[in-house]
């Protein structure tokens, strides 16, 4: 189904050429038998074309204007016109056979993220997502989003997760989408080191109209794309990393935890996967994800962010307001990074010093 405007006219039926040629012969005092001597074709090839059975090819319309003295491209126009309308009426009913395929999508999200178009119909609705996710069918879809990029998980998701492995499919198809539509250099491991040094200060800059910029320029220059995706509802990641070719990475965060200090380690923990792991593995964060790659990505994060020798000291001091804000003033980093470790250690409640933590909130659809 094409992308029309909401105005196309769309004829409900079509008659084949067969029909204008039917009504040409009866005219003329034609019969079937003497046109077919005519043209040169058997009355069994002229029986078909006016049942619509045969399709009019650039040849048969030479033949029929010599015979009736009527253009070869009006009988090639109206052929034409009538193949696209079997062709729509296939395409909808092929369409309208995938509509249980919707129930596993988070539509309403996608539609008021502006990720698809709102449709009327079934079929354009399964039209409209097979257009999003850049495939032909919903067996293509569970081929490429469900075996081939939930399937290269690097571990195995508990069951609920299969449950939501539609809305999971639509959040890493939004940072496809963002990252084919940005550029950056060829991937460089020393160069990404480097970035993440560089990255500890930006964590100072609580403004994401500020951060977000100087991140995107920053790790571009290393081959690495950085997109903040929503989630949509059923969608239980915060991250997730991912190589969309072997020279460009993807880190994409959804900002689930909606503080400083969650977006910032998982940030950092998916560049650590980017350093430490395979480049055909799917690292999908908050989705029952857990190993030893888990725990190396959480080791080398904590330790870039704070490092541990430094940390050691720290954490046998007096946990107070103002000593960690020394500390992070030390370190170079937002003080709500260190609380939240304080808080992940168990050294201080989470429902204390809340206000050392920057929180944020989506901006809403227009």
């Amino acid at each position: 189904m094409t992308d029309e405007p909401r105005n196309a006219y769309q004829p409900t039926s079509v008659t084949p050429p067969g029909s204008t040629l039917a009504d040409l012969l009866d005219e003329r005092g034609i019969r079937q038998n003497e046109l077919a001597v005519r043209m040169d074709v058997t009355p069994k090839f002229i029986n078909e074309l006016i049942a619509g059975k045969a399709s009019i090819s650039p040849t048969t319309a030479l033949s029929l204007e010599r015979a009736l003295e009527l253009p070869a491209g009006f009988w090639l126009a109206r052929d034409a016109h009538y193949q696209a309308y079997r062709a729509r009426l296939a395409e909808e009913a092929q369409l309208a056979e995938q509509r249980e395929w919707l129930k596993e999508l988070p539509l309403k999200d996608m539609i008021y993220f502006g990720w698809i178009k709102k449709r009327d119909s079934g079929p354009e609705r399964v039209a409209e997502c097979l257009r999003y996710f850049g495939v032909a069918s919903e067996s293509a879809w569970r081929e490429q989003y469900v075996n081939r990029v939930l399937g290269s998980a690097a571990y195995r998701m508990s069951a609920k997760v299969r449950q939501q492995q539609g809305a999971i499919a639509a959040w890493l198809r939004q940072g496809e989408i963002e990252a084919s539509r940005r550029e950056c250099s060829a991937f460089s491991r020393d160069a990404l080191l480097s970035a993440l040094q560089k990255a500890r200060a930006l964590t100072l800059e609580s403004n994401p109209d500020r951060f977000i910029p100087a991140l995107d320029s920053l790790f571009a220059e290393c081959g690495v794309v950085v997109a903040f995706v929503r989630a949509p509802k059923g969608c239980p990641a915060s991250g997730a990393v991912r190589w969309i070719s072997p020279e460009k990475a993807l880190v994409q965060l959804s900002l689930r935890y909606k503080t400083n200090d969650s977006l910032w380690f998982t940030f950092f923990h998916e560049c650590a996967h980017i350093l430490l792991h395979r480049k055909k593995l799917l690292f999908l964060e908050g989705a029952g994800m857990s190993g030893a790659e888990e725990e190396e990505a959480n080791e080398l994060a904590r330790d870039t962010l704070v490092p541990s020798d430094q940390w050691s000291n720290f954490r046998a001091g007096p946990l107070t307001e103002g000593y960690i804000r020394a500390f992070a003033t030390a370190l170079g980093v937002h003080p709500g990074i260190v609380l939240g470790r304080l808080n992940k250690e168990k050294l201080v409640p989470w429902n204390k010093l809340t206000h050392l933590k920057v929180r944020y909130a989506w901006k809403d659809s227009d």
